[in-house]
């Protein structure tokens, strides 16, 4: 007889550590406020407090959560026992890093440098001071992802051929004030999630072909992206991403569509349609023997779910309770040289075309 598909048995959350260590956070920017702290409080993990440059705005949040506003990063960095959150920009990391305690645990929010050779930097200094480090690339926890890695674990979609991402879509780049004047966006920060997550399902490619480039509109470096992952001559993997589709909702998406030799899968990623509000997640699968779309109902979303997860990892890792530290500085730094080749795709001329003779 041959084994029914049922969604109900896909795995969607992380398990939690059985004693949480305190977090100690650094930056107190909108991704703190909108999924740090939502997520720490839902998984029921400690904060002992923030610091910030920008001292008002450290105490504002800190007393919103009820948690210390520290005053220096040396003192936040001597918090006993804690684990280390940098929701700090990509310029910002490696400061951080040096001034923490050797051996200690950290999550270091992506990108792992605002370049290869800045991630190289973070990856030296994690090394020498006997850091266990992750990179935040929490999408690898949302549950709709952990859902389709374990489809995709068990079968239903067979042999994994084709991945498709496609986003048209108005971002509001604004709430990000420290993007202004960077000269890398669109696949830095936002577009790199896709590039990890895709190098977890489908391994590292031989390379990439890319173009990422800015709107006329307005002065953001790049917020606009073609990219081909080279697999081979079996995997597709294409993405499409426009930041700038701003003339309503009706024809907006952002979406993954992962198609196998028996199987198929279809996610909606909803926090980025009208970000922050966002709509739901969706997955939907058409398993492998079936003859029809199955939708999953999904226990979670992206923000804040992932985070839960993300830190989950972290924390089970330092306790023992998990052995593989989940995109660790190691495996991240793969994620960043993928980044850094498309970069340099971008800025290569194209193959140009014969002239007629």
């Amino acid at each position: 007889m041959t084994e029914r598909f049922d969604p109900k048995t896909l795995r969607q959350s992380w398990p939690l550590p059985a004693d949480p260590r305190p977090i100690v956070t650094f930056g107190a920017g909108s991704i703190v406020s909108d999924a740090h702290f939502p997520a720490y409080k839902k998984g029921g993990f400690p904060v002992a407090g923030l610091y910030d440059p920008d001292i008002e705005k450290a105490e504002k949040l800190a007393s919103e959560w009820g948690v210390k506003a520290y005053s220096s990063i040396e003192e936040a960095a001597a918090e006993p026992g804690a684990i280390f959150d940098l929701a700090t920009p990509p310029k910002v990391h490696a400061d951080v890093l040096r001034a923490l305690p050797d051996g200690a645990a950290a999550l270091i929010q992506k990108p792992m440098g605002s370049d290869l050779a800045g991630a190289t930097e973070i990856l030296k200094i994690c090394r020498e001071k006997d850091l266990k480090a992750a990179v935040n690339f929490q999408l690898r926890f949302a549950p709709m992802m952990l859902a389709l890695k374990d489809a995709i674990a068990k079968g239903w979609l067979g042999e994994v051929v084709d991945f498709d991402a496609w986003l048209a879509l108005a971002t509001p780049w604004e709430l990000w004030a420290f993007l202004k004047g960077l000269p890398r966006i669109e696949i830095t920060m936002h577009s790199i999630h896709y590039l990890d997550l895709i190098r977890q399902i489908l391994g590292d490619p031989q390379g990439v072909h890319a173009k990422s480039l800015g709107h006329p509109s307005h002065d953001m470096a790049q917020t606009r992206t073609s990219a081909i992952l080279d697999y081979g001559d079996t995997v597709r993997c294409a993405l499409s991403i426009n930041h700038d589709h701003k003339f309503g909702r009706k024809y907006q998406a952002c979406e993954f569509r992962v198609c196998g030799t028996e199987g198929a899968a279809y996610l909606q990623l909803g926090v980025n349609l009208d970000y922050p509000h966002g709509e739901p997640d969706i997955l939907e699968i058409h398993p492998k023997g079936g003859d029809a779309w199955v939708s999953v109902p999904l226990e979670g979303a992206w923000f804040p779910d992932a985070f839960v997860g993300r830190m989950a990892n972290l924390q089970r890792f330092v306790s023992g309770e998990d052995a593989e530290l989940v995109s660790s500085v190691e495996d991240a730094w793969n994620t960043m040289a993928l980044v850094e080749a498309a970069y340099t795709s971008s800025a290569a001329p194209a193959t140009p075309l014969e002239q007629r003779p």
